[in-house]
């Protein structure tokens, strides 16, 4: 129930002359005559007055809602927000909602604060989709919808829904060229780079958290941590050329030494081995979906520290055997052969593999990055070279022995020797 200096607030305010003027004052001086045991009361019943009062006309429902809803913003009460909130929602029909589209999305962008303020960006993420922006009965500029996409985004990614976040972002990408704002820009860039991040799209979302880690935007603070994002992503990528230009763009990039992960990007920047302490330690500052496991059972920590140290591998030995790899690489023979086998199929690592001999030989060159074209060059380089080498020393003996034959019975060669 609403206080009773409301409740006769509320009376006069409904048989006044003028209704705006009197709803209005009303609502400037709700703090002084509303006491906290009945604010959720006094806001429900003044919404019930104006709302539902026919005496009151659509203009100025609309003007003492404007009032309403700044009036609830100042109260800076979560909890009396989102159900003051609700109660407003609930008068306006489908049928009149359109008369008040712009009092509707203020109302809800004030609830999604709420919810925010309680941490339940779930909720926050629906109240904000509700907002018609794509109505055409309703017009909104492109930095509207571009503002309001962006915290649907931002609030999905807080409770780890990169596939509706997706939904959103994939509507930003239509529109946020339109918008000048750098905030926004920012913010969507980095929602894009979580987004990559979560979908394991290690490389480009390495990318995009080094080119905010420059921005001028955001603080020290802030482009350290987006720093260290860019180099996590980057370790966990597959690994190949493309990721070792990325490693050389991140290791000489002058900050990267004050960060905790330097010492496992310089290692993997040479080539070098890594040891299972060094990735443990680096396990912990990664976050869950970093480390969730893959289809074959491994991590994703696991694969990318599995494939460095092949290539690391591939820069130690001219050839290995099946066994002595995967003893090198913590995997069983047949593991390290089919590893092995991918990366040079998929253009990441040069060499062949002789399955009779169960021996892997590795070329010093670098590897194209382009599928298959690990193994054709193996096979037009080095492997054909060796062939036509034999050839020839096969066709040379072949020459000897009949040279030393016609030397020693020159009948017996005139006579079978076919031209």
């Amino acid at each position: 129930m609403a206080s009773p200096k409301v409740r006769e607030a509320l009376d006069q305010a409904s048989s006044a002359s003028d209704p705006t003027a009197s709803f209005e004052t009303l609502l400037t001086d709700l703090k002084t005559l509303s006491i906290p045991d009945s604010a959720a009361a006094d806001f429900r019943e003044i919404a019930d007055a104006f709302l539902a009062n026919s005496n009151v006309g659509i203009v100025a429902q609309r003007a003492i809602l404007a009032t309403y809803i700044k009036t609830l913003g100042a109260f800076e009460d979560a909890d009396l927000t989102i159900e003051a909130g609700q109660h407003v929602l609930n008068h306006l029909s489908s049928s009149q909602s359109h008369s008040f589209a712009d009092q509707g999305a203020a109302v809800r962008e004030l609830m999604a604060d709420a919810h925010e303020t309680n941490e339940d960006n779930l909720e926050a993420a629906k109240i904000l989709a509700e907002i018609p922006l794509e109505s055409s009965q309703w017009k909104v500029t492109n930095e509207d919808r571009v503002r309001i996409w962006v915290r649907i985004v931002r609030n999905y990614l807080e409770v780890d829904d990169t596939t509706t976040g997706e939904v959103y972002l994939n509507k930003l990408r239509n529109l946020i060229y339109t918008v000048s704002d750098p905030a926004l820009n920012l913010h969507f860039k980095l929602s894009t780079a979580r987004i990559q991040d979560a979908k394991r799209e290690f490389l480009s979302s390495s990318q995009a958290y080094h080119d905010i880690s420059l921005s001028p935007a955001i603080s020290d603070e802030e482009r350290q941590h987006t720093l260290s994002m860019a180099v996590k992503c980057a370790i966990l990528a597959p690994a190949g050329p493309l990721r070792s230009r990325t490693l050389g763009r991140l290791y000489k990039d002058e900050r990267s030494v004050n960060l905790d992960e330097f010492g496992m990007l310089e290692k993997m920047f040479f080539d070098r081995l890594l040891t299972p302490a060094e990735v443990e330690k680096f396990a912990q500052g990664l976050s869950p979906h970093q480390l969730a496991t893959t289809s074959d059972g491994s991590t994703v920590l696991a694969k990318a520290v599995v494939e460095h140290n092949l290539l690391g591998a591939s820069r130690l030995y001219s050839s290995i055997g099946f066994e002595a790899l995967g003893t090198l690489l913590g995997l069983d023979p047949a593991k390290a052969e089919d590893t092995t086998a991918r990366m040079i199929e998929q253009g990441r690592l040069v060499g062949s593999i002789d399955q009779i001999e169960q021996v892997i030989y590795f070329e010093n060159r670098e590897a194209s990055g382009e599928k298959g074209s690990g193994r054709a060059e193996v096979t037009v380089g080095k492997e054909m070279r060796r062939w036509d080498a034999n050839v020839q020393s096969l066709a040379e003996e072949v020459e000897n022995i009949t040279n030393a034959l016609q030397r020693e019975f020159p009948d017996f060669v005139a006579a079978n020797l076919v031209v």
